[in-house]
């Protein structure tokens, strides 16, 4: 998917980021050797002069080599390791919790109330992510992309129902740095009558969907 799907479907923006460094191996790229080889002479074997800054250099490049690979061979699995643990975040779901629902249709829980500010009227929030279909399958989630989401909240840059569901508003307390709060979002306060995330053809989200997110409020951006 090149674009979050909490946003409106007239404004993609591409939010596919590269997860971690790339892994780097040192190449090897030797310098060129002083060979003074003299002819052949009473049947005397040729004689090779190095002298000792090229042997030191070569020996020092040789080393860095070692190290090198060496470090890429511990590298790889810390790597691993790292994009398994996206992936279980982003596809684990939150402990349940009983749903209240509001006039809108919202349904909202707090797994977790947070002890920071509350979400601040059209300012930039940083939150992660994880949207699913009713029947659990994940499309979308911040953890994935292996960093939160910055968006701005209550000026109807994102879907009604996260608008409402992290502002608060019409019977929904606002949220609070550190919180997390699941969301049910009926269609009309996501998509709608029309699919979204639509790219060549294909469409992540169909038509008059509803949505499950699992909200994490990390911080307002700075």
């Amino acid at each position: 998917m090149a674009a979050s799907t909490i946003f409106a479907a007239s404004k993609p923006i591409n939010l596919h980021q590269p997860i971690g460094p790339k892994t780097t191996f040192l190449s090897l790229k030797p310098n060129s050797i002083s060979e003074n080889v003299s002819a052949p002479s009473n049947h005397r074997a040729p004689s090779l002069n190095l002298s000792l800054e090229d042997v030191s250099s070569t020996r020092k490049q040789f080393l860095n080599v070692g190290f090198g690979l060496l470090g890429a061979l511990f590298a790889l699995p810390l790597e691993e390791a790292r994009a398994t643990r996206v992936e279980y975040y982003a596809t684990v779901e939150e402990p349940s919790c009983d749903l209240n629902y509001v006039k809108s249709g919202l349904g909202y829980c707090d797994i977790s109330v947070g002890n920071g500010v509350e979400a601040p009227l059209g300012e930039l929030i940083n939150i992660h992510y994880t949207a699913r279909f009713m029947d659990g399958t994940v499309f979308d989630s911040s953890y994935k992309r292996g960093r939160p989401l910055t968006m701005r909240i209550g000026a109807g840059k994102v879907i009604p129902g996260l608008d409402q569901g992290i502002m608060g508003g019409d019977g929904v307390p606002p949220m609070h740095a550190g919180g997390k709060r699941k969301l049910l979002i009926p269609p009309e306060l996501a998509y709608g009558p029309e699919p979204a995330g639509c790219f060549s053809g294909d469409c992540n989200i169909p038509a008059n969907a509803t949505l499950l997110y699992d909200i994490l409020f990390v911080a307002v951006y700075k």
